[in-house]
């Protein structure tokens, strides 16, 4: 597999202390993206599957009963085909597995993976409108997220949603709420996480040679985080902000 970096001790992407292992590449361009080096495909470092799960079985003793490995990226399903062997090793060896993705990929490697090896999903909602969703990632269309959800939500197996406030772009009541009445009969999710806009990886697109088009963009303030909270609370089980 084609990777960018690997984060051990990893305490925010899924339950647990986990193995974040980040892939390289993806086919969206995120206005707010952190890790812009990520989204082309030919960058990285290949890693063969076996040397993957030798670094796993070394954290496994600081898994406990709730960590374990946490795919993400880029997006981590274009690599999918290679993904299946890989999470079929560790459930080989009793290790939770978890993917982080935008939800656009949903072929028959796909399905597998998520369908016979995925323990968990942690899904991220970019926009609530298809308009507000092209000006973000640069693509269309949201629909496939929504797709996507729906077939995890099918299978039974736990989802955890994401999603990333902006000040007067994505971090807007109608949005929130919006957000809340598609998903409230949604029995697989166990919780959603949001994510407070910052502005950390401005120097990577400036290091790219790319614009960051959100530098006017603000941060939210505690009392906004409050309130985003307080809407969520009425659709999800459990809200929290990372």
């Amino acid at each position: 597999m084609r990777v960018h970096s690997i984060e051990s001790f990893g305490t925010h992407d899924g339950p647990g202390i986990r193995l974040v292992i980040f892939l390289q590449g993806c086919k969206l361009k995120c206005l707010y993206c952190h890790n812009p080096d990520t989204i082309e495909t030919s960058g990285g470092m290949e890693y063969t599957i076996e040397q993957l799960v030798e670094i796993a079985l070394k954290m496994k003793p600081y898994f406990g009963k709730k960590g374990g490995v946490t795919v993400s990226g880029g997006e981590p399903l274009l690599q999918a085909k290679e993904l299946i062997p890989f999470f079929k090793r560790l459930k080989e060896e009793g290790i939770h597995t978890n993917i982080d993705t935008n939800g656009r990929i949903l072929n028959s490697y796909a399905k597998q993976l998520l369908d016979d090896y995925t323990d968990l999903v942690m899904l991220d909602i970019k926009h609530m409108t298809e308009e507000g969703y092209v000006a973000l990632t640069g693509k269309s269309c949201k629909e496939t997220t929504f797709n996507f959800a729906a077939y995890r939500e099918a299978s039974g197996k736990p989802m955890w949603l994401r999603y990333v406030l902006i000040p007067e772009i994505t971090h807007k009541p109608e949005l929130l709420h919006a957000m809340g009445k598609y998903f409230k009969n949604y029995t697989t999710i166990e919780k959603i996480e949001l994510q407070p806009y910052h502005k950390l990886g401005i120097h990577k697109w400036e290091a790219l040679g790319w614009e960051y088009q959100l530098k006017d963009a603000r941060e939210n303030t505690p009392d906004e985080l409050q309130a985003a909270v307080a809407i969520l609370q009425n659709y999800f089980k459990e809200v929290k902000t990372n």
